[in-house]
């Protein structure tokens, strides 16, 4: 089994990312896009280099000292990164003397990650807490995440995943039933809609959630309630019947937030949200009620 995976932060003291008190793991690797997405250094399934213009002297030392030819400097002195190109050897990071480059993304044991995870087990059993797998997309290392399950299972640590449920079902219906708990994205009931907030359609995701409702196993469907894309009333009587007809009982509410923003420059990415406001419990009132109306335990 694989025990290697690629991780780009282990935060401790989360909570947001499940009940009580706990540490989540963010692997890197998503099958989505989503013009929205807090973590965009999380899509690829590899090591990236951030660039921060501010810092940059210039001096063209990272184009000179990669091997793969993945860097290059246009004549604004704008570094580019390539990253079909770029093998995360991390020289490039190394030898700047300015330090404007940094990297997010490395290659873990499970054993270094169950490490970091037991340092807080106290935290665990007094607040309910526990460990929770997010990304990225999770299920996108499967291997690795079931070693790591595993081994937490030892320890009887709470487990829960934070997913797109854009997963093949077999993998799915494999790694699901682990957990203690699934935190699951529904981000539109329309699939040429879900489409074009995310670039994939949505009913792979619909046939997993009711497959994960079905089964008994603990699913909490989560909304991020996205401005121009899901927020309108219509969209939320849409979202409310498909979670009656997948037998989902209670919702949560993520609203919009500008939490990523600076890491799409550092990424070189242009950022569709740029300027948006960022949305509140209380711009969602109306909103929620859709839902409790609907029989849904809707909450934030």
């Amino acid at each position: 089994m694989q025990t290697n995976g690629i991780v780009f932060n282990i935060q401790k003291f989360s909570i947001h990312d499940g009940p009580g008190i706990r540490t989540t793991v963010f692997l890197k690797g998503c099958p989505l896009r989503c013009k929205w997405c807090a973590n965009p250094e999380s899509q690829l399934s590899q090591v990236q280099i951030l660039y921060d213009r501010e810092k940059c002297v210039h001096c063209g030392t990272c184009t000179h000292v990669c091997p793969n030819h993945a860097i290059s400097m246009e004549d604004d002195g704008y570094v580019n990164v390539d990253p079909s190109k770029c093998i995360g050897c991390l020289q490039c990071v190394k030898n700047c003397p300015a330090k404007a480059l940094s990297y997010e993304g490395e290659t873990k044991d499970v054993e270094e990650v169950i490490k970091v995870c037991l340092q807080d087990i106290d935290f665990y059993e007094e607040s309910g807490g526990g460990v929770t797998i997010s990304g990225g997309e999770g299920m996108v290392q499967p291997d690795f995440v079931k070693a790591l399950l595993a081994k937490l299972k030892e320890h009887k640590i709470h487990t829960a995943i934070e997913t797109t449920g854009y997963i093949k079902e077999e993998i799915f219906r494999e790694l699901s039933p682990m957990f203690d708990l699934l935190l699951f994205d529904v981000k539109h009931y329309d699939s040429n809609k879900h489409y074009e907030g995310t670039h994939v359609h949505n009913e792979q995701i619909i046939e997993n959630l009711a497959w994960a409702i079905s089964q008994g196993i603990e699913v909490l469907p989560r909304i991020p309630v996205i401005p121009d894309f899901n927020d309108s009333l219509d969209d939320a009587k849409g979202i409310a019947a498909l979670l009656n007809k997948v037998s989902a009982k209670k919702v949560q509410l993520l609203p919009f937030h500008q939490f990523g923003e600076n890491k799409y420059h550092l990424l070189g990415k242009t950022y569709a949200y740029e300027n948006v406001k960022a949305l509140h419990p209380e711009d969602l009132i109306d909103y929620q009620q859709i839902f409790l109306d609907a029989g849904v335990d809707c909450f934030f």
